[in-house]
């Protein structure tokens, strides 16, 4: 669907939701969201929900969490600090399989944008030449796939935890680095690399192109209240909309929570996130929103061959239709 359709309907969608909820005038249900990682425009959709109403006017008084490696989703739905969560789809399985029962409400990247990056001045310029070298990773909620990859290709390497930056590759501490194409490859480009200098591992490239960031609740949520789930999923899939039509005023969005947290980033960079995310989101006239039974079947297929997953759950039961 174009971006443009999309929109329209949105508007069309908001200004109904918007008269009912002042007709009715229904007490909000309060409700918080944890994303996996600290503010960046990675989350942008969800920040431009909560500023511009579009929770509140689908009845969600919504709060949104600060993320991070010390406050992974999985542990806040399990200690009920928050109702839902962004996660990769793989580390949903995963998590599912560790018995936190996700379920997905929305889909919103289709497929990795993983990477694994390394100097080709370090001889590494096929999968074969990382064995038995060291690799940094980020943690449980982001390792899925390049252990995928790893055992794909017969690889042992030395995993050296990740932070939030990729200076321990770029001070030579590291042979290869994770990174996201929005994200840490750009850092990488901006800390003086050339591309031509790169040996860039696309995770999709080797069969494990699995959709990343969807929305997820725990089953219990889904059953006791499917309308605020439904709810939470329709206002998040606007806050994208407005974010990718919108993108200085989602900057702008973005950035408060940026500065609010304090952390080390820049509008430059942010820009650069927003951009490729979207192009990342809307790839082949995709849009936001339902995890379809192919992507589930081909994400799942290619983490059984992975040896990651033995028992995938029925797609029935991991994908809940909120549209």
């Amino acid at each position: 669907m174009p971006l443009s359709h999309a929109l329209t309907g949105f508007a069309a969608m908001l200004a109904g939701v918007l008269l009912a909820t002042t007709v009715l005038a229904a007490p909000l249900k309060q409700a918080a969201l944890i994303p996996q990682w600290e503010p960046q425009a990675q989350f942008a959709g969800y920040y431009v929900a909560l500023a511009k109403g579009f929770y509140a006017a689908f009845g969600v008084d919504m709060r949104i969490l600060r993320g991070g490696p010390l406050s992974p989703p999985s542990v806040l739905l399990r200690e009920g600090r928050a109702q839902f969560g962004t996660f990769f789809l793989a580390t949903a399985l995963r998590e599912r399989r560790h018995g936190l029962p996700l379920v997905n409400l929305a889909q919103f990247v289709p497929a990795s944008t993983q990477l694994l990056i390394a100097r080709k001045k370090s001889g590494i310029e096929k999968p074969a030449d990382l064995a038995g070298k060291r690799v940094s990773l980020w943690g449980p909620e982001f390792k899925v796939l390049p252990e995928a990859f790893f055992r794909r290709h017969g690889l042992t390497v030395t995993e050296v935890p990740q932070g939030y930056t990729v200076n321990l590759f770029l001070r030579g501490g590291v042979d290869a680095c994770s990174a996201m194409r929005y994200n840490e490859y750009h850092t990488l480009l901006a800390a003086g690399l050339d591309p031509d200098d790169l040996t860039v591992f696309a995770l999709a490239d080797g069969g494990l192109g699995l959709p990343e960031d969807g929305l997820y609740c725990l089953d219990d949520t889904w059953r006791r209240d499917p309308d605020l789930c439904r709810a939470v999923a329709r206002a998040s899939v606007e806050g994208w909309l407005y974010a990718f039509a919108h993108p200085d005023e989602a900057l702008d969005i973005v950035m408060s929570h940026v500065s609010a947290a304090n952390l080390p980033t820049n509008r430059m960079h942010q820009k650069w996130m927003l951009e490729h995310l979207r192009q990342a989101m809307l790839a082949g006239g995709a849009t936001p929103g339902p995890l379809t039974a192919v992507q589930y079947a081909q994400a799942t297929k290619a983490l059984v061959e992975a040896g990651i997953l033995s028992s995938p759950p029925a797609f029935e039961d991991f994908h809940a239709d909120c549209r």
